[in-house]
């Protein structure tokens, strides 16, 4: 039987590419997850690796779905051989249980944790870059222009919080923290 893994790193990616790949290989039951790869626990895959039985065929769209290191890869790759499971990576093809199929598998693991090193070692460059610029900040931006707080702030000496975030929409926690923030910048 061909089972197939999809997964996701983000809750805003989509599954249905991967999903119709895999129902096009002619995958019978597929295992899908929204799940970070780096996170250890991916229990979905967890679930597919203890469904397959020998003769079965693992199917997963690209090698980083499948792990998240060459060391993982391989281990997984020689557990499912060692019960007779067949592991199909469609833009790799099958991997084959011989010497050279496990060579071939191993240096493509290799270079795809490399990939993915070089990709983190990028961002944290971009990051730190980005960092020493004076308009940098940290997280997402900020809902409320300075402008919008500083008057729905002035608004608070004349009325309470509730009728303050009824007037501008600025919730009271938002009002709070950047009250508590001006105030620190002038101490």
């Amino acid at each position: 039987m061909k089972y197939g893994y999809a997964r996701v790193s983000t809750v805003a990616q989509d599954l249905e590419v991967q999903i119709q790949a895999l129902q096009a290989e002619g995958c019978e039951v597929i295992y899908k997850e929204k799940f970070t790869g780096t996170k250890t626990d991916r229990p979905e895959f967890n679930k597919v690796l203890e469904t397959l039985q020998e003769g079965d065929t693992l199917v997963v769209t690209k090698l980083d779905r499948f792990a998240r290191s060459a060391v993982e890869g391989i281990q997984t790759v020689k557990a499912l051989f060692a019960r007779g499971v067949k592991v199909h990576i469609l833009n790799m093809g099958l991997v084959e249980n011989t010497p050279t199929g496990r060579l071939i598998f191993n240096i493509l693991s290799s270079f795809a944790e490399f990939e993915r090193d070089m990709i983190v070692e990028r961002t944290q460059e971009g990051k730190a870059l980005a960092k020493q610029r004076d308009d940098f900040r940290e997280g997402r931006p900020r809902k409320h222009s300075k402008q919008q707080v500083l008057h729905a702030l002035e608004l608070l000496k004349t009325h309470t919080y509730k009728e303050v975030e009824a007037l501008t929409g600025i919730k009271k926690r938002t009002l709070i923290n950047r009250k508590n923030e001006l105030e620190a910048k002038q101490l």
